[in-house]
């Protein structure tokens, strides 16, 4: 009797599935799954995290007061498509209470906002890159805080591109939709 046996699918040298990048051992260095290839970068400069950790702490106060969702600090992984190997690990992420389902041992969607604090150089990927996945998989928004242009800029998102922007400096109402009436604290150094 002949057997037909399904060819297997032959994975390209150096691809790495969502299952594959799961089971690597937990680190602190940023890093992300772009369609298979495993991005890592050096850690951030103190730049970087005094801006991420003073953007922590006033958006956490805001979500928590009103009771919003849940606010999480890199390195958290967002699967954004298990199938083709698209992970990525935002400087913050929040998760409304309306889908708090997606956030479990990491998050499983697409959060409603993600905020980047943009180094002078890329650390891994490419800004456009990043907000070409979160508009297709269904980020509401998302924050680009430049350190050395001391503005954030809010870009509004929907499945075919980026619907809105604005710019904010220091101390000012964010035009957010998702976080209606943050604004920004006065940041360090800025």
């Amino acid at each position: 009797m002949l057997m037909y046996r399904q060819p297997r699918r032959r994975r390209k040298a150096g691809f790495m599935t969502t299952a594959d990048y799961l089971r690597t051992e937990e680190t602190v260095l940023p890093r992300e799954l772009a369609h298979g290839v495993l991005r890592v970068a050096d850690a951030p400069s103190i730049s970087h995290q005094r801006m991420v950790g003073e953007l922590f702490l006033s958006l956490t106060a805001f979500v928590r007061e009103r009771q919003l969702g849940e606010l999480f600090l890199a390195p958290t992984d967002v699967i954004l498509d298990f199938e083709a190997a698209i992970v990525v690990q935002p400087d913050l992420v929040f998760v409304s209470n309306e889908r708090s389902h997606i956030a479990s041992d990491r998050i499983h969607g697409a959060p409603d906002l993600v905020i980047e604090v943009l180094s002078p150089h890329a650390r891994i990927g490419r800004v456009d890159e990043q907000v070409g996945w979160f508009c297709k998989y269904g980020v509401r928004e998302c924050w680009l805080v430049s350190l050395s242009e001391r503005h954030v800029a809010v870009l509004g998102l929907n499945t075919h591109g980026v619907t809105r922007r604005t710019l904010h400096k220091s101390g000012e109402a964010l035009a957010s939709e998702v976080l209606s009436g943050f604004r920004t604290p006065v940041l360090y150094g800025w």
